[in-house]
């Protein structure tokens, strides 16, 4: 899902950097709005961490494998720090392992960014089952970590499938995009059912760490 540098033009790179921008700038101003904004650094911090850490676990689908991603997970814990928390992670796994790319940070942050915050929207919904409810927490728990790896995963497969250079073999490079992308499918549903015993470990032992 971290698309390297060198795969993507420089327009789609500037233009992923532009929309990371502004979802950057929304989430910070969401952020300034609270009571106290700095109470959430230390949570977005440690998940930070954890984020950087998860795309080194990997988990092999025939003929590829794929990693995890959290981001529905961010989404869930952090809110509007999630967005800040993705970026930051994905620019220490581009400079520090070379996952992913610093041309393409914009797009990585998008692709990864934008799913997490509307995961954490995705989450409060679980109040249509009340403020209490286990069955809700767990079911848009599982729902906010697969929908956000989903709406990743499908948005690298638009971004790559109609950036395919005109020099490689097409067919070959789409076989491959494809490929990648249904591996990711097994992946939604690990994240849907971790980030909802996530959740629901933290609706027992320590509500308030949830958003929303």
């Amino acid at each position: 899902m971290h698309i390297p540098d060198g795969i993507l033009g420089a327009g789609v790179c500037l233009g992923g950097y532009a929309t990371a921008g502004a979802a950057a700038w929304w989430s910070l101003r969401k952020i300034g709005r609270k009571a106290n904004p700095r109470e959430g650094i230390p949570k977005a911090s440690l998940l930070t961490a954890a984020f950087l850490v998860a795309s080194w676990i990997h988990i092999p689908v025939p003929p590829a494998s794929v990693h995890l991603v959290l981001n529905g997970l961010l989404g869930v814990v952090l809110g509007y720090y999630a967005f800040p928390a993705v970026l930051i992670g994905l620019f220490f796994q581009a400079v520090m392992f070379q996952h992913g790319g610093l041309t393409t940070l914009g797009v990585n942050a998008t692709i990864m960014g934008v799913p997490a915050f509307l995961a954490y929207h995705l989450f409060r919904l679980r109040r249509i089952f009340g403020k209490d409810s286990l069955v809700g927490t767990g079911i848009f728990g599982f729902l906010a970590g697969a929908g956000a790896v989903g709406l990743a995963a499908a948005a690298a497969f638009i971004i790559l499938i109609t950036t395919i250079p005109a020099g490689l073999d097409v067919e070959a490079q789409r076989a491959s995009i494809i490929a990648l992308t249904l591996a990711h499918v097994p992946l939604m549903v690990i994240e849907g059912a971790f980030t909802a015993l996530v959740a629901l470990f933290l609706h027992r032992v320590k509500p308030e760490l949830l958003e929303g």
